[in-house]
Protein backbone atom coordinates (compact mmCIF):
# COMPACT_ATOMS: atom_id res chain seq x y z
CA UNK A 1 0.00 0.00 0.00
CA UNK A 2 1.60 3.35 -0.71
CA UNK A 3 1.23 6.44 0.70
CA UNK A 4 0.65 8.27 -2.46
CA UNK A 5 -2.50 6.25 -3.24
CA UNK A 6 -6.52 6.54 -2.47
CA UNK A 7 -5.87 3.01 -1.25
CA UNK A 8 -3.62 4.74 1.83
CA UNK A 9 -5.98 7.82 2.23
CA UNK A 10 -9.51 5.43 3.12
CA UNK A 11 -6.62 2.97 4.78
CA UNK A 12 -5.23 5.53 7.25
CA UNK A 13 -9.05 7.86 7.49
CA UNK A 14 -10.90 4.71 9.03
CA UNK A 15 -7.46 3.71 11.25
CA UNK A 16 -7.30 7.47 12.96
CA UNK A 17 -11.08 7.44 13.37
CA UNK A 18 -10.92 4.17 14.95
CA UNK A 19 -8.07 5.05 17.14
CA UNK A 20 -9.74 7.87 18.49
CA UNK A 21 -12.84 6.08 18.66
CA UNK A 22 -11.99 3.10 20.53
CA UNK A 23 -10.97 3.10 24.19
CA UNK A 24 -7.45 3.29 24.93
CA UNK A 25 -6.91 -0.47 26.47
CA UNK A 26 -8.08 -1.81 22.71
CA UNK A 27 -5.76 0.94 20.52
CA UNK A 28 -2.60 -1.10 20.49
CA UNK A 29 -4.61 -4.33 19.23
CA UNK A 30 -5.96 -1.78 16.18
CA UNK A 31 -3.00 -0.63 15.17
CA UNK A 32 -1.37 -4.09 15.56
CA UNK A 33 -4.15 -5.39 12.86
CA UNK A 34 -3.82 -2.22 10.96
CA UNK A 35 -0.12 -3.01 10.62
CA UNK A 36 -0.74 -6.62 9.33
CA UNK A 37 -2.98 -5.21 7.08
CA UNK A 38 -1.00 -2.88 5.74
CA UNK A 39 2.28 -5.41 4.98
CA UNK A 40 -0.31 -7.74 3.42
CA UNK A 41 -1.34 -5.17 0.79
CA UNK A 42 1.56 -5.99 -0.45
CA UNK A 43 2.79 -9.23 -0.64
CA UNK A 44 0.53 -11.32 1.89
CA UNK A 45 2.86 -14.38 2.45
CA UNK A 46 5.51 -12.53 3.45
CA UNK A 47 4.15 -11.29 6.72
CA UNK A 48 5.08 -15.04 7.39
CA UNK A 49 8.68 -14.14 7.34
CA UNK A 50 7.82 -10.82 9.55
CA UNK A 51 6.33 -13.10 11.90
CA UNK A 52 8.99 -15.76 12.49
CA UNK A 53 11.46 -12.76 13.39
CA UNK A 54 8.91 -10.96 15.86
CA UNK A 55 9.34 -14.70 17.44
CA UNK A 56 12.50 -14.93 17.48
CA UNK A 57 13.54 -11.66 18.75
CA UNK A 58 10.67 -11.55 21.19
CA UNK A 59 11.69 -14.95 23.22
CA UNK A 60 15.17 -14.30 22.78
CA UNK A 61 14.77 -10.17 24.37
CA UNK A 62 13.40 -11.94 27.25
CA UNK A 63 16.25 -14.92 27.33
CA UNK A 64 18.44 -12.32 27.19
CA UNK A 65 17.42 -10.47 30.16
CA UNK A 66 17.35 -13.45 32.41
CA UNK A 67 20.13 -15.16 31.59
CA UNK A 68 23.76 -14.36 33.19
CA UNK A 69 27.50 -14.66 31.72
CA UNK A 70 28.07 -15.94 28.35
CA UNK A 71 24.15 -17.22 28.25
CA UNK A 72 23.24 -13.69 27.69
CA UNK A 73 25.67 -13.43 24.60
CA UNK A 74 24.53 -16.97 22.99
CA UNK A 75 20.75 -15.75 22.59
CA UNK A 76 21.85 -12.28 21.59
CA UNK A 77 24.06 -14.55 18.79
CA UNK A 78 21.11 -16.51 18.02
CA UNK A 79 18.55 -13.61 17.37
CA UNK A 80 21.20 -11.92 15.39
CA UNK A 81 22.02 -14.79 12.91
CA UNK A 82 17.92 -15.56 12.72
CA UNK A 83 17.60 -11.96 11.61
CA UNK A 84 20.81 -11.52 9.15
CA UNK A 85 20.19 -15.11 8.18
CA UNK A 86 16.61 -14.24 6.66
CA UNK A 87 18.12 -10.73 5.15
CA UNK A 88 21.00 -13.30 3.55
CA UNK A 89 18.37 -15.48 2.40
CA UNK A 90 16.09 -13.27 0.66
CA UNK A 91 18.34 -10.32 -0.34
CA UNK A 92 21.82 -11.56 -0.36
CA UNK A 93 21.51 -15.35 -2.21
CA UNK A 94 21.55 -14.83 -5.36
CA UNK A 95 24.00 -12.08 -5.27
CA UNK A 96 26.88 -13.72 -3.46
CA UNK A 97 25.74 -17.48 -5.55
CA UNK A 98 26.08 -15.23 -8.64
CA UNK A 99 29.93 -14.18 -7.55
CA UNK A 100 30.49 -17.32 -6.90
CA UNK A 101 29.58 -18.60 -10.63
CA UNK A 102 32.00 -16.11 -11.71
CA UNK A 103 34.76 -17.04 -9.33
CA UNK A 104 34.46 -20.55 -10.22
CA UNK A 105 33.94 -20.25 -13.65
CA UNK A 106 37.31 -18.70 -14.02
CA UNK A 107 38.62 -22.24 -12.94
CA UNK A 108 36.27 -23.69 -15.43
CA UNK A 109 33.91 -24.89 -12.71
CA UNK A 110 30.56 -24.77 -12.67
CA UNK A 111 28.36 -23.73 -9.63
CA UNK A 112 26.37 -26.72 -8.54
CA UNK A 113 24.11 -24.59 -5.76
CA UNK A 114 21.04 -23.33 -7.58
CA UNK A 115 19.31 -19.57 -8.16
CA UNK A 116 16.41 -19.11 -5.73
CA UNK A 117 13.55 -17.59 -7.52
CA UNK A 118 12.01 -15.52 -4.91
CA UNK A 119 11.08 -11.80 -4.54
CA UNK A 120 12.76 -9.89 -2.06
CA UNK A 121 10.26 -8.98 0.82
CA UNK A 122 9.24 -5.33 0.84
CA UNK A 123 10.93 -3.16 3.61
CA UNK A 124 12.85 -6.40 4.67
CA UNK A 125 16.30 -4.18 5.73
CA UNK A 126 14.39 -1.77 7.67
CA UNK A 127 12.52 -3.88 10.17
CA UNK A 128 15.48 -6.20 10.34
CA UNK A 129 17.79 -3.75 11.42
CA UNK A 130 14.82 -2.42 14.68
CA UNK A 131 14.49 -5.78 15.44
CA UNK A 132 18.30 -6.21 15.85
CA UNK A 133 18.40 -2.77 17.86
CA UNK A 134 15.76 -4.23 20.26
CA UNK A 135 17.66 -7.43 21.10
CA UNK A 136 20.94 -5.69 21.23
CA UNK A 137 19.66 -2.94 23.42
CA UNK A 138 18.35 -5.30 26.07
CA UNK A 139 21.45 -7.12 25.96
CA UNK A 140 23.43 -3.37 26.57
CA UNK A 141 20.83 -3.33 29.38
CA UNK A 142 19.65 -0.20 27.98
CA UNK A 143 16.06 -1.22 27.63
CA UNK A 144 13.72 -3.92 29.34
CA UNK A 145 12.31 -6.91 27.68
CA UNK A 146 8.86 -6.15 26.14
CA UNK A 147 6.95 -9.38 27.99
CA UNK A 148 3.74 -7.84 25.75
CA UNK A 149 3.93 -9.77 22.70
CA UNK A 150 1.62 -7.89 20.93
CA UNK A 151 3.25 -4.48 22.01
CA UNK A 152 6.50 -5.89 20.79
CA UNK A 153 5.02 -6.37 17.32
CA UNK A 154 3.79 -3.38 17.13
CA UNK A 155 7.16 -2.11 17.66
CA UNK A 156 8.18 -4.05 14.80
CA UNK A 157 5.22 -3.62 12.45
CA UNK A 158 4.21 -0.04 13.14
CA UNK A 159 2.75 0.74 9.62
CA UNK A 160 3.84 4.21 9.21
CA UNK A 161 7.69 3.43 9.29
CA UNK A 162 7.26 -0.51 8.35
CA UNK A 163 8.51 -0.31 5.29
CA UNK A 164 10.95 2.86 4.92
CA UNK A 165 12.00 3.73 8.71
CA UNK A 166 12.75 6.14 10.31
CA UNK A 167 14.97 2.78 12.02
CA UNK A 168 13.45 3.44 15.80
CA UNK A 169 15.22 2.42 19.00
CA UNK A 170 12.86 0.80 21.27
CA UNK A 171 13.42 3.32 24.10
CA UNK A 172 12.16 5.78 21.63
CA UNK A 173 9.29 4.16 20.52
CA UNK A 174 8.09 0.92 22.73
CA UNK A 175 7.26 3.43 25.32
CA UNK A 176 4.97 4.83 23.59
CA UNK A 177 2.33 2.12 22.76
CA UNK A 178 1.59 2.20 26.28
CA UNK A 179 0.52 6.30 26.51
CA UNK A 180 -3.03 7.85 26.04
CA UNK A 181 -2.98 9.98 23.31
CA UNK A 182 -6.31 12.20 23.14
CA UNK A 183 -7.13 14.06 20.05
CA UNK A 184 -5.43 17.16 19.72
CA UNK A 185 -6.59 19.58 16.85
CA UNK A 186 -2.95 21.07 16.55
CA UNK A 187 -0.99 18.17 16.68
CA UNK A 188 -3.44 16.44 13.86
CA UNK A 189 -3.00 20.00 12.18
CA UNK A 190 0.79 19.90 12.19
CA UNK A 191 1.10 16.25 11.36
CA UNK A 192 -1.54 16.96 8.50
CA UNK A 193 1.00 19.41 6.92
CA UNK A 194 3.84 17.26 7.31
CA UNK A 195 1.96 14.59 5.33
CA UNK A 196 1.07 16.95 3.02
CA UNK A 197 4.41 18.58 2.32
CA UNK A 198 5.90 15.10 1.81
CA UNK A 199 3.45 14.15 -0.82
CA UNK A 200 3.98 17.42 -2.16
CA UNK A 201 7.65 16.30 -2.34
CA UNK A 202 7.04 12.80 -3.54
CA UNK A 203 4.40 13.22 -6.57
CA UNK A 204 5.15 16.66 -7.48
CA UNK A 205 9.23 16.92 -7.36
CA UNK A 206 10.50 13.21 -7.12
CA UNK A 207 8.42 11.64 -9.58
CA UNK A 208 8.31 14.47 -12.19
CA UNK A 209 12.16 14.11 -11.85
CA UNK A 210 12.17 10.76 -12.38
CA UNK A 211 10.56 10.53 -15.50
CA UNK A 212 13.94 12.21 -16.76
CA UNK A 213 16.52 10.09 -15.11
CA UNK A 214 14.67 6.76 -15.81
CA UNK A 215 15.19 8.13 -19.62
CA UNK A 216 18.69 8.92 -19.75
CA UNK A 217 19.74 6.85 -17.26
CA UNK A 218 18.12 3.30 -18.96
CA UNK A 219 19.32 4.67 -22.06
CA UNK A 220 22.48 5.93 -21.00
CA UNK A 221 24.46 5.66 -24.25
CA UNK A 222 22.15 7.68 -26.36
CA UNK A 223 22.92 10.84 -24.46
CA UNK A 224 25.17 13.67 -24.36
CA UNK A 225 27.34 15.07 -21.21
CA UNK A 226 24.42 17.49 -20.30
CA UNK A 227 22.26 14.97 -20.47
CA UNK A 228 23.91 13.07 -18.05
CA UNK A 229 24.86 15.79 -15.85
CA UNK A 230 21.16 16.97 -15.60
CA UNK A 231 19.62 13.59 -15.31
CA UNK A 232 22.43 12.70 -12.64
CA UNK A 233 21.52 16.67 -10.97
CA UNK A 234 18.15 15.83 -10.95
CA UNK A 235 18.43 12.35 -9.66
CA UNK A 236 20.34 14.15 -6.68
CA UNK A 237 16.82 15.86 -5.80
CA UNK A 238 14.41 12.56 -7.02
CA UNK A 239 16.09 10.47 -4.25
CA UNK A 240 16.15 13.37 -1.28
CA UNK A 241 12.23 14.39 -2.37
CA UNK A 242 11.08 10.56 -2.87
CA UNK A 243 12.71 9.13 0.70
CA UNK A 244 12.49 12.66 2.80
CA UNK A 245 9.23 13.04 1.19
CA UNK A 246 8.29 9.17 2.65
CA UNK A 247 9.79 9.98 5.94
CA UNK A 248 7.78 13.44 6.38
CA UNK A 249 4.60 11.53 5.64
CA UNK A 250 5.54 8.17 7.89
CA UNK A 251 6.40 11.16 10.96
CA UNK A 252 3.25 13.03 10.51
CA UNK A 253 0.80 10.08 9.77
CA UNK A 254 2.20 8.98 13.19
CA UNK A 255 1.88 12.36 14.79
CA UNK A 256 -1.29 12.88 14.18
CA UNK A 257 -2.02 9.66 16.38
CA UNK A 258 0.34 11.29 18.90
CA UNK A 259 3.11 9.26 18.41
CA UNK A 260 6.94 10.77 17.69
CA UNK A 261 9.63 9.06 15.19
CA UNK A 262 12.60 10.34 15.28
CA UNK A 263 14.08 13.17 12.36
CA UNK A 264 15.58 11.64 9.37
CA UNK A 265 16.45 14.22 6.66
CA UNK A 266 17.78 17.39 8.51
CA UNK A 267 18.43 19.81 4.89
CA UNK A 268 21.69 17.39 3.35
CA UNK A 269 22.56 19.30 0.32
CA UNK A 270 23.24 22.47 2.96
CA UNK A 271 25.97 20.09 4.30
CA UNK A 272 29.51 21.74 4.04
CA UNK A 273 31.50 18.40 4.21
CA UNK A 274 30.48 14.56 3.67
CA UNK A 275 30.98 14.33 7.14
CA UNK A 276 27.86 16.75 8.36
CA UNK A 277 26.31 14.97 4.58
CA UNK A 278 25.57 11.77 6.41
CA UNK A 279 24.70 13.61 9.90
CA UNK A 280 21.80 15.08 7.86
CA UNK A 281 20.85 12.02 5.58
CA UNK A 282 18.77 8.93 6.77
CA UNK A 283 19.88 10.14 10.16
CA UNK A 284 18.41 6.95 11.36
CA UNK A 285 20.30 4.64 9.47
CA UNK A 286 23.99 6.40 9.55
CA UNK A 287 23.12 6.66 13.52
CA UNK A 288 22.28 2.58 14.05
CA UNK A 289 25.77 2.25 12.09
CA UNK A 290 27.55 4.24 14.05
CA UNK A 291 25.71 2.75 16.90
CA UNK A 292 25.87 -0.71 16.57
CA UNK A 293 29.03 -1.08 14.09
CA UNK A 294 31.73 1.58 14.12
CA UNK A 295 31.55 1.80 17.89
CA UNK A 296 31.91 -2.20 18.24
CA UNK A 297 34.55 -1.91 15.71
CA UNK A 298 36.36 0.18 18.17
CA UNK A 299 35.47 3.82 16.09
CA UNK A 300 38.31 6.26 16.47
CA UNK A 301 39.54 4.93 19.77
CA UNK A 302 41.90 2.78 18.00
CA UNK A 303 45.07 3.23 15.94
CA UNK A 304 44.89 5.94 13.20
CA UNK A 305 45.11 3.22 10.61
CA UNK A 306 42.42 0.75 12.30
CA UNK A 307 40.50 3.92 12.20
CA UNK A 308 40.07 4.52 8.75
CA UNK A 309 39.50 0.60 8.03
CA UNK A 310 36.41 1.43 10.89
CA UNK A 311 35.18 4.09 8.77
CA UNK A 312 35.70 2.43 5.13
CA UNK A 313 33.98 -0.73 6.40
CA UNK A 314 30.92 1.01 7.70
CA UNK A 315 29.78 2.40 4.17
CA UNK A 316 30.89 -0.68 2.64
CA UNK A 317 28.61 -2.65 4.77
CA UNK A 318 26.18 0.23 4.37
CA UNK A 319 26.22 0.38 0.72
CA UNK A 320 25.87 -3.47 0.72
CA UNK A 321 22.67 -2.89 3.07
CA UNK A 322 21.31 -0.64 0.27
CA UNK A 323 21.02 -3.33 -2.34
CA UNK A 324 23.19 -6.67 -3.42
CA UNK A 325 24.61 -5.45 -6.19
CA UNK A 326 28.19 -4.06 -6.82
CA UNK A 327 27.08 -0.79 -7.83
CA UNK A 328 25.90 0.00 -4.22
CA UNK A 329 29.02 -1.35 -2.92
CA UNK A 330 30.91 1.02 -5.25
CA UNK A 331 28.65 3.82 -3.64
CA UNK A 332 29.24 3.02 0.18
CA UNK A 333 33.28 2.79 -1.17
CA UNK A 334 33.06 6.41 -2.48
CA UNK A 335 31.76 7.76 0.80
CA UNK A 336 33.73 5.90 3.05
CA UNK A 337 37.14 7.25 0.60
CA UNK A 338 35.23 11.05 0.76
CA UNK A 339 35.73 10.84 4.91
CA UNK A 340 38.76 9.00 4.88
CA UNK A 341 40.70 11.32 2.41
CA UNK A 342 38.84 14.30 4.36
CA UNK A 343 40.34 12.94 7.48
CA UNK A 344 44.07 12.73 5.94
CA UNK A 345 43.87 15.90 4.13
CA UNK A 346 42.30 18.06 6.99
CA UNK A 347 45.46 19.54 8.24
CA UNK A 348 46.55 20.79 4.38
CA UNK A 349 43.18 22.00 3.66
CA UNK A 350 42.95 24.16 6.77
CA UNK A 351 46.36 25.63 5.57
CA UNK A 352 44.96 26.26 2.06
CA UNK A 353 42.20 27.86 3.81
CA UNK A 354 44.25 30.40 6.05
CA UNK A 355 46.48 31.21 3.51
CA UNK A 356 43.52 31.73 0.69
CA UNK A 357 40.00 32.65 2.80
CA UNK A 358 38.84 29.71 1.19
CA UNK A 359 35.79 29.81 3.15
CA UNK A 360 34.76 33.45 2.59
CA UNK A 361 33.81 32.47 -1.33
CA UNK A 362 29.84 31.88 -0.66
CA UNK A 363 28.60 28.10 -0.60
CA UNK A 364 31.97 27.16 -2.24
CA UNK A 365 32.42 23.95 0.44
CA UNK A 366 28.48 22.93 0.24
CA UNK A 367 28.76 23.19 -3.76
CA UNK A 368 31.60 20.83 -3.60
CA UNK A 369 30.13 18.29 -0.98
CA UNK A 370 27.18 17.77 -3.17
CA UNK A 371 29.58 17.71 -6.37
CA UNK A 372 30.94 14.65 -4.31
CA UNK A 373 27.66 13.07 -3.56
CA UNK A 374 25.97 13.38 -6.73
CA UNK A 375 28.71 11.95 -8.47
CA UNK A 376 28.73 8.77 -6.21
CA UNK A 377 24.76 9.15 -6.57
CA UNK A 378 25.83 7.62 -9.77
CA UNK A 379 26.37 4.51 -8.64
CA UNK A 380 23.29 4.09 -6.65
CA UNK A 381 21.05 4.68 -9.87
CA UNK A 382 22.77 3.11 -11.95
CA UNK A 383 21.28 -0.19 -13.15
CA UNK A 384 25.03 -2.01 -13.12
CA UNK A 385 28.96 -1.37 -12.73
CA UNK A 386 29.12 -1.27 -16.55
CA UNK A 387 26.55 1.65 -17.10
CA UNK A 388 27.44 3.65 -13.89
CA UNK A 389 31.11 3.70 -15.56
CA UNK A 390 30.14 4.44 -18.80
CA UNK A 391 28.29 7.83 -16.99
CA UNK A 392 31.01 8.79 -14.81
CA UNK A 393 33.78 8.61 -17.58
CA UNK A 394 31.67 10.44 -20.26
CA UNK A 395 29.70 12.83 -18.05
CA UNK A 396 31.99 15.82 -18.88
CA UNK A 397 33.93 14.13 -21.95
CA UNK A 398 31.40 16.78 -23.88
CA UNK A 399 31.37 19.97 -22.66
CA UNK A 400 33.00 22.04 -25.32
CA UNK A 401 30.60 21.14 -27.79
CA UNK A 402 27.59 21.35 -25.18
CA UNK A 403 28.89 24.89 -24.66
CA UNK A 404 28.83 25.53 -28.29
CA UNK A 405 24.97 24.03 -28.89
CA UNK A 406 23.85 26.14 -25.30
CA UNK A 407 25.18 29.48 -27.05
CA UNK A 408 23.81 28.23 -30.53
CA UNK A 409 20.35 27.56 -28.57
CA UNK A 410 20.05 24.18 -29.36
CA UNK A 411 17.13 22.70 -26.94
CA UNK A 412 19.06 20.44 -24.19
CA UNK A 413 15.99 18.69 -22.73
CA UNK A 414 15.92 16.94 -26.43
CA UNK A 415 14.98 13.63 -26.14
CA UNK A 416 15.20 13.25 -22.11
CA UNK A 417 11.37 12.33 -21.96
CA UNK A 418 10.19 16.61 -20.98
CA UNK A 419 9.48 19.44 -22.58
CA UNK A 420 10.69 22.66 -22.13
CA UNK A 421 7.96 23.69 -20.23
CA UNK A 422 8.46 20.55 -17.70
CA UNK A 423 12.24 21.08 -17.66
CA UNK A 424 11.22 24.99 -16.33
CA UNK A 425 9.02 23.51 -13.86
CA UNK A 426 11.20 20.93 -12.78
CA UNK A 427 13.88 23.64 -11.81
CA UNK A 428 11.72 26.12 -10.52
CA UNK A 429 10.68 23.49 -8.03
CA UNK A 430 14.32 22.14 -6.87
CA UNK A 431 14.81 26.05 -6.41
CA UNK A 432 11.68 26.43 -3.97
CA UNK A 433 12.24 23.50 -2.10
CA UNK A 434 16.26 24.55 -1.64
CA UNK A 435 14.69 27.98 -0.67
CA UNK A 436 12.16 26.64 1.89
CA UNK A 437 15.04 24.77 3.07
CA UNK A 438 17.02 27.63 3.57
CA UNK A 439 14.27 29.61 5.25
CA UNK A 440 13.98 26.67 7.74
CA UNK A 441 17.65 27.21 8.57
CA UNK A 442 17.10 30.49 9.68
CA UNK A 443 13.50 30.27 10.94
CA UNK A 444 11.06 28.08 12.41
CA UNK A 445 8.59 28.70 9.65
CA UNK A 446 5.90 26.38 11.10
CA UNK A 447 5.40 28.84 13.96
CA UNK A 448 5.82 31.78 11.82
CA UNK A 449 2.80 29.92 9.47
CA UNK A 450 0.62 28.98 12.95
CA UNK A 451 1.06 32.98 13.64
CA UNK A 452 -0.85 33.69 9.89
CA UNK A 453 -4.81 34.03 10.23
CA UNK A 454 -6.54 31.37 9.31
CA UNK A 455 -7.62 32.61 5.81
CA UNK A 456 -4.07 32.52 4.69
CA UNK A 457 -3.18 29.14 6.18
CA UNK A 458 -5.84 28.05 4.81
CA UNK A 459 -5.65 29.91 1.60
CA UNK A 460 -2.10 27.97 1.67
CA UNK A 461 -3.49 24.72 2.04
CA UNK A 462 -5.42 24.48 -1.27
CA UNK A 463 -2.56 26.07 -2.86
CA UNK A 464 -0.53 22.85 -1.76
CA UNK A 465 -4.26 20.91 -2.60
CA UNK A 466 -3.87 22.25 -6.04
CA UNK A 467 -0.20 22.02 -7.05
CA UNK A 468 -0.57 18.21 -5.99
CA UNK A 469 -3.43 17.46 -8.26
CA UNK A 470 -2.35 19.55 -11.14
CA UNK A 471 1.47 19.33 -11.05
CA UNK A 472 1.58 15.61 -9.85
CA UNK A 473 3.00 13.01 -11.79
CA UNK A 474 0.11 9.82 -10.69
CA UNK A 475 1.79 6.67 -11.63
CA UNK A 476 1.63 4.55 -8.50
CA UNK A 477 5.40 4.89 -8.43
CA UNK A 478 6.76 3.02 -5.79
CA UNK A 479 9.40 5.00 -3.13
CA UNK A 480 13.03 3.98 -3.90
CA UNK A 481 13.66 3.02 -0.51
CA UNK A 482 11.07 0.16 -0.23
CA UNK A 483 13.13 -2.24 -2.66
CA UNK A 484 15.67 -2.26 0.56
Amino acid sequence: MLFNSIHFLIFFTIVCSLYFALPYKWRWLLLLISSCYFYMAFVPIYILILGFTIVIDYFAGIYIENARGKRRKLFLVFSLIANIGVLAVFKYFNFFNENLSYLLKGFALTNPIPYLSILLPIGLSFHTFQAMSYTIEVYRGNQKAEKHFGIYSLYVMFFPQLVAGPIERPQNLLHQFREKFDFNYDRVTSGLQLMAWGLFKKVVIADRLGTVVDTVYNNQTHYNSLSLIIATFFFSFQIFCDFSGYSDMAIGAAKIMGFKLMTNFNKPYQSRSVNEFWKRWHISLSTWFKDYLYITLGGNRVSIPRWYFNLFIVFLVSGLWHGANWTFVIWGALHGFYLVFGIITRTSREKLNKTFHVDRIPFLSAFTTFFLVSFAWIFFRANDVQSALYISSHIFSGLPDLLHNLMNHVPIYERMGINKKGMLLSVFLIILLESVHYLQAKTNLSDIFKQKPFYIRWAVYYCVVIAVLYLGVFENRQFIYFQF
